[in-house]
């Protein structure tokens, strides 16, 4: 079938381009996508990766066609797409740590083929086959997925809604509710308010910490993370090394000690030591944004007893997580209706990508 997508070219640049989508096999979905996030990754996708895809990694929409094979979803289906597609039978799986299967995540591979990603016959580019980002590939009209990359949601759920739960919802409350395991009445201390920090604010108020203390050089997003649920705001200071004076101020907001938990929500690789400086002794710091520089640590932040754990997705395992997740939306706890604060048609993914570099959005999503 005819279907379009926007293409990364692998020289820094992207277009909507017409691509042919074939019929599944196997233990292949074929979904018309409605709703696709707009994410950092994304914009690296086609500024750094230096290699053509169709871009996308955050979607939902609704299941055209299944393979005989297909037990968990049928044709009409409303899905949400999920980029760790875990396989069930490797070691990680069998262990409980779906997010880094070995066999099958397109970020877990160990030089191993990425058996999560459907041939590239699949789906045509100027007659050859092309790869999909994140083996999902969801800024397109039509996508072909494994079977494990989707799972059906109730149809009152928005598109827009359901596409961004398969990643920043995901790592930002995963990481306070499945990695940290924040208890309530406890202290959380939350360094970015971008979309994700948003979600960590919100899985932190969740779980009852009494104390959320949200971290930022901008106001405007301070101001709005009060919305989602913090308590106390800093303003950081862009010289402010390591943001050591900001966790000044954490401390005497947590009765000289510091807080029991923080997070590094902002992907800038000089903080990333800066969740420790935050933390009591004996306390845990995560490192949500997915740094992957070298940095140098002063192990005095190490003192005494501390936790530094870095998670991928906030360790998802989709069958635990997402009822978890449309729980709470249904509840009305976890706030993502007005998180989406515009929305851009396939043709204005370059004013997207500016919006969310300028901070203008909470979060931007493509409608198709």
């Amino acid at each position: 079938m005819k279907a379009k997508a926007i293409i990364a070219n692998g020289k820094g640049t992207f277009s909507l381009e017409d691509i042919e989508v074939r019929l599944p096999k196997n233990d292949e979905v074929l979904v018309e996508i409605k709703a696709a996030g707009v994410c950092h990754t994304d914009y690296d996708s086609y500024t750094n990766w230096g290699q053509q895809m169709i871009m996308g990694h955050e979607g939902a929409g609704v299941v055209l066609a299944v393979e005989n094979n297909v037990k968990t979803t049928k044709p009409g289906d409303q899905v949400i797409l999920n980029w760790a597609i875990p396989c069930g039978s490797c070691f990680q799986c069998k262990n409980g740590s779906e997010s880094i299967c070995e066999l099958q995540s397109p970020v877990i591979g160990q030089g191993k083929p990425n058996m999560g990603h459907v041939s590239l016959e699949s789906t045509l580019y100027k007659n050859k086959g092309v790869q999909s980002s994140f083996n999902l590939g969801t800024m397109s009209t039509h996508t072909i997925v494994k079977e494990a990359a989707v799972f059906p949601t109730p149809n009152i759920i928005p598109f827009e809604v359901a596409s961004i739960m398969g990643c920043g919802v995901m790592t930002g409350v995963g990481s306070v509710i499945n990695v940290a395991k924040v208890t309530k009445g406890s202290t959380v201390a939350v360094l970015g308010t971008g979309g994700v920090g948003l979600y960590v604010i919100q899985g932190a108020r969740i779980s009852g910490a009494a104390k959320i203390i949200a971290i930022d050089i901008n106001e405007e997003r301070l101001k709005m993370s009060k919305a989602y649920g913090a308590t106390h705001t800093i303003i950081a200071e862009k010289m402010d090394v390591g943001l050591l004076n900001s966790a000044i101020q954490v401390k005497k907001l947590t009765e000289n000690r510091g807080a029991d938990y923080s997070f590094e929500c902002t992907g800038v690789s000089s903080l990333g030591t800066a969740p420790l400086a935050m933390i009591r002794n004996g306390g845990m710091a995560v490192q949500v944004s997915g740094i992957e520089e070298e940095i140098k640590f002063d192990m005095n932040l190490f003192e005494w007893d501390k936790i530094y754990i870095n998670p991928l997705y906030g360790k998802c395992r989709p069958n635990r997580d997402f009822p978890m997740l449309l729980d709470y939306y249904e509840k009305g706890s976890l706030l993502l209706d007005k998180m989406i604060t515009q929305t851009y048609t396939p043709n204005n993914l370059e004013n997207a990508f500016s919006d969310m570099l300028s901070d203008k959005n909470a979060k931007g999503v493509i409608l198709f």
